[in-house]
């Protein structure tokens, strides 16, 4: 939220709902405390969240999300110390003047090696758990969803169709890269189901990952392909039959 394109729409949004007395929502932390037996694991995400959900408040918001409960009560208590009232209707925002560069505007930085494997990872994940019913799923502290693999299989569509380059070597993102960090991360991910039918998910939520990314052209959202794509259907249809080795899903 502290980039300059972010921070642009965060302004306007507040602006735009205070002139019509509309109440503004900021963004949901996605962060998860730690259990309070690691102290020090603990106040550093409650501070990274503390941090980033300021920025909000300053910039006028009425209110937030937290997906961890336990987040609640601290959450409450920053809103209550550093504002008036029950919102911020008052706070018109008239200082702000956002242009069409200032939303457009790209942020500083390129694409790192962990980027990449980081959304290959989300992108993976949430189709496994689609597959299994759910809409989230947890990874590395935090919770993830359709939002973030939106993003995640995006970046990585772009990614291939601009030959982006990697700040951390000098290879470029190709269709031939995210196939291989794929199958590394699968490699990093299969210990951890416990059953012939977990794996056979996840095997196929890695095919259907990579079919979206190396597509041709764009889908526009990834839910309403896993929806209407034959491979999500054939999988369903086949979710009664265990005889199925995990190997033969990369031929989907």
């Amino acid at each position: 939220m502290e980039k300059r394109f972010l921070r642009s729409y965060m302004d306007l949004l507040v602006q735009t709902c205070h002139r019509r007395g509309a109440l503004a929502t900021g963004g949901m932390a996605a962060l998860l405390l730690p259990p309070s037996l690691n102290p020090d694991s603990y106040r550093r995400v409650l501070a990274s969240v503390k941090r980033l959900k300021m920025l909000e408040i300053k910039a006028g918001v009425d209110g937030f999300m937290v997906y961890d409960l336990n987040l609640i009560k601290p959450m409450q208590e920053l809103f209550q110390t550093h504002t008036e009232g029950e919102n911020q209707l008052h706070v018109l925002r008239d200082d702000v003047s956002v242009t069409p560069e200032d939303l457009l505007s790209m942020p500083s930085g390129g694409v790192t090696l962990y980027g990449l494997k980081y959304n290959i990872a989300v992108g993976v994940l949430f189709i496994n758990a689609w597959l299994s019913g759910k809409g989230h799923f947890f990874y590395r502290g935090q919770v993830e969803d359709s939002a973030t693999a939106e993003i995640s299989r995006s970046q990585v569509w772009q990614w291939i169709r601009h030959q982006t380059g990697l700040e951390d070597d000098s290879r470029v993102v190709s269709r031939q890269l995210v196939t291989e960090l794929t199958q590394e991360i699968m490699a990093e991910l299969r210990p951890f189901c416990h059953s012939v039918g977990s794996k056979r998910r996840l095997y196929t939520a890695a095919d259907m990952f990579l079919e979206v990314v190396l597509k041709r052209h764009f889908p526009e959202f990834i839910t309403s392909y896993l929806n209407q794509d034959h491979t999500f259907l054939s999988s369903q249809n086949s979710a009664e039959d265990t005889s199925l080795d995990p190997g033969k899903l990369s031929k989907l």
